[in-house]
C-alpha cells in the first residue's frame, strides 16, 4: 500500500522539478525529469528494504528513505547555478556547475542501482525505468562534459562509494538513504575539489575563504575516521586515551592542515585568520555580538539541565525549548548577512569545525568533558537523534552556512544577483530560522487541523509562509543590496511550496528546506 504523505512529499518536489526547469528548460531538463521518475520509483523499493530490514546498512528508522528529495538537490543546484553564471558570462562557473549537475545525477543514479540490485524479487520495471534514466543522463553526460570532467564526475563517483561504506557501517541508524546521498555525496565532492585544487595551486586562483572551507570540512571529517579507527585498539574513556587524542589533534592540526592551507592560500593561516577576523571595527563589534549570543545559547543549555536535575531525570526539553536556537541562530545569522558576509562565512565554518569537534568529545567519551557534555546534550535528544551520533545542532548550522557557502560569487558581480536570487544567502534564514520556527511553535500550541497523514498542521504551515513573507519585507527594508525587481510572486510560489515540503517530509528538514529554497531563488 502506498504512503500517502510520501505521495504528496513526491508530488511537492516533482512540482518543484518542474517550476525551475520551467525557467531553464535546457538538455539537463530531460535528465532531471528521467532521473525524478525513476527515483519516485526506486524510493519505493528502499522503503520497502528498510521495512523489511533487507538493507546492507542500518538506516535510521521512523522516516521513509528520502531518495527523492535528495537526489534531486545537487542535479537542481548545478542547473540553476549554470544558468546564473551563463547569464553573467562566467565560463568557468558555468562549466563547475554542468559538472556539479552531472555529479548529483550520477551518484543518486548509483543509490538507486544499488536498491534495485539488492531488492528480491528483482522489480522489472523499476530496472527497465532505471536503465532508460540512466541511458539519458550518460548520452546527455557523454555530449556535455570534456573528458577531464567526465574523469571528475568519475572520481566524486568513487569517492562517494568508498565513504559510504566506511561512514554508514561505523555509523548505523544515523542516516536515512537520502540524508546519506546528500551528506556523503556533498563531503565527496568538497574532497575531490580539495585534492584537485592542491595538485593545482595557482597563485591569486581562488578566495583564501574557500579553500578555508574545503580544509576545515575535510579536515574535522579526516580527524575522526583517523580516532574511530585508533580507538578501536584502545577504551577512549581513559585519562591516557584522553591525554593522547588531545595531543594528536594538536600534531594533526599543527602538522598536517596547518601546512595543507599553507599550501592553498600562500600565507600563514593564523596570521590570515587573525588579520581577517579584527580588519574592521564592524567585524570587531559583530564577533562581541556573536560571542554574546554563544554564551546566552550556553546558558540555556545548562539551564535546561538544572531544570530537569529539580524535577525529573526523565524531563526532554520541548520543542518550543529546541527552537530558542533558533532563534539564537537567526539573531547571529541576519546581521551577518547585512552587514559582512565574509566574515559570517569565516565564523560559520570555524563553528562548524568546533560543534564536530566536540561532537568527537562527546562521542569518544574524551575528558575532562566527554561524559559532561553527554549528560548535558541528552536533554535536546529527538526521535532523529537515533544514532550514535547527535547531529541536529550541527544540521542547523549547515542549513543555515550552505546557501551563505554555495552563494555564487563570482557569478554576482555587485554581491548580489538580481530578483529572487537576491534572497539566496537569506534561504537558510527564511526557510528553518523563521519558517520552520513558526511553524513548529505556532502548530503545536494553537494547531488543530492536521495535514493528512502527519502531525503537522495546516496552522502552523500557513502561519510559517505568513511569517517568511513578513521577514522578506523585513530584509528588503534593511538590506539595501537586495533588489526583488518585481519577482514577488515567484517568491511567495518559493515560499509555499518549501513550506509544505516541511509539513510533510520526514527527513532532516534543516538540511533540506534550505537547499531547495535555494534552488527556487536561484532559479
Amino acid at each position: 500500500m502506498l504512503n500517502k504523505p510520501v505521495l504528496v512529499e513526491s508530488l511537492i518536489v516533482f512540482t518543484i522539478v518542474l517550476c525551475v526547469h520551467a525557467v531553464v528548460w535546457d538538455r539537463y531538463s530531460w535528465c532531471s525529469v528521467a532521473l525524478a521518475i525513476q527515483a519516485f520509483y526506486v524510493q519505493f523499493k528502499w522503503d520497502r528494504l528498510l521495512q523489511l530490514g533487507g538493507a546492507v546498512f542500518q538506516f535510521r528508522a521512523a522516516a521513509n528513505s528520502g531518495l527523492l528529495p535528495a537526489s534531486m538537490v545537487i542535479p537542481l543546484l548545478g542547473v540553476t547555478m549554470k544558468e546564473r553564471c551563463k547569464a553573467a558570462g562566467i565560463v568557468y562557473f558555468e562549466r563547475f556547475g554542468i559538472v556539479v549537475a552531472s555529479t548529483g545525477m550520477l551518484v543518486a543514479l548509483f543509490l538507486s542501482v544499488i536498491a534495485v540490485g539488492i531488492t528480491k524479487p528483482v522489480p522489472t520495471n523499476t530496472c527497465i525505468l532505471t536503465g532508460v534514466a540512466g541511458s539519458i543522463i550518460i548520452y546527455t553526460m557523454k555530449h556535455s562534459l570534456t573528458v577531464s570532467e567526465v574523469i571528475e564526475v568519475l572520481e566524486v563517483l568513487l569517492i562517494f562509494v568508498y565513504l559510504s561504506m566506511i561512514l554508514l557501517y561505523l555509523l548505523p541508524r544515523c542516516f536515512t538513504p537520502g540524508e546519506a546521498l546528500l551528506v556523503l555525496g556533498g563531503v565527496s565532492f568538497v574532497l575531490n575539489q580539495l585534492i584537485k585544487r592542491s595538485l593545482n595551486v595557482v597563485e591569486g586562483r581562488g578566495e583564501p575563504i574557500d579553500f578555508f572551507l574545503l580544509v576545515a570540512v575535510i579536515g574535522v571529517i579526516l580527524l575522526g575516521l583517523f580516532f574511530t579507527v585508533l580507538f578501536i585498539f584502545m577504551d577512549s574513556g581513559t585519562w591516557i586515551s584522553s591525554m593522547f587524542f588531545h595531543m594528536m589533534t594538536a600534531v594533526l592540526g599543527l602538522g598536517v592542515i596547518m601546512p595543507w592551507l599553507y599550501r592553498l592560500i600562500q600565507r600563514n593561516p593564523l596570521f590570515w585568520l587573525l588579520q581577517f577576523l579584527f580588519q574592521t571595527q564592524t567585524r570587531v563589534y559583530l564577533l562581541v555580538f556573536w560571542t554574546f549570543l554563544a554564551a546566552s545559547a550556553c546558558g540555556i543549555v545548562f539551564y535546561q539541565n538544572a531544570k530537569r536535575s529539580s524535577e525529573s531525570k526523565k524531563h526532554q526539553a520541548s520543542t518550543i525549548t529546541r527552537k530558542y536556537f533558533h532563534f539564537i541562530v537567526v539573531a547571529t545569522y541576519v546581521p551577518g548577512l547585512i552587514y559582512d558576509r565574509q566574515l559570517l562565512y569565516v565564523a560559520a565554518v570555524l563553528c562548524l569545525a568546533v560543534f564536530i569537534f566536540l561532537e568527537y568529545i562527546r562521542y569518544f567519551r574524551i575528558k575532562p568533558f566527554g561524559q559532561t557534555l553527554r549528560h548535558l546534550l541528552s536533554l535536546f535528544l529527538d526521535e532523529r537523534d537515533s544514532g550514535p551520533l547527535i547531529l541536529t545542532h550541527i544540521y542547523l548550522l549547515l542549513g543555515m552556512s550552505l546557501p551563505v557557502w554555495l552563494f555564487p560569487r563570482s557569478c554576482a558581480p555587485k554581491g548580489s544577483l538580481s530578483g529572487a536570487g537576491a534572497l539566496v544567502p537569506y534561504a537558510g534564514v527564511l526557510a528553518v530560522g523563521v519558517g520552520d520556527t513558526i511553524a513548529s511553535v505556532f502548530g503545536s500550541t494553537m494547531g488543530e487541523i492536521k495535514w493528512p497523514g502527519t502531525k503537522k498542521t495546516f496552522e502552523g504551515t500557513m502561519t510559517a509562509i505568513f511569517a517568511q513573507i513578513i521577514a522578506v519585507a523585513l530584509i528588503l527594508i534593511f538590506d539595501s543590496n537586495v533588489n526583488l525587481n518585481s519577482s514577488y510572486a515567484w517568491i511567495l510560489a518559493s515560499v509555499s511550496l518549501v513550506s509544505l515540503l516541511e509539513a510533510y517530509t520526514t527527513q532532516i528538514d534543516n538540511l533540506l528546506l534550505p537547499l531547495y529554497l535555494q534552488i527556487m531563488f536561484m532559479a
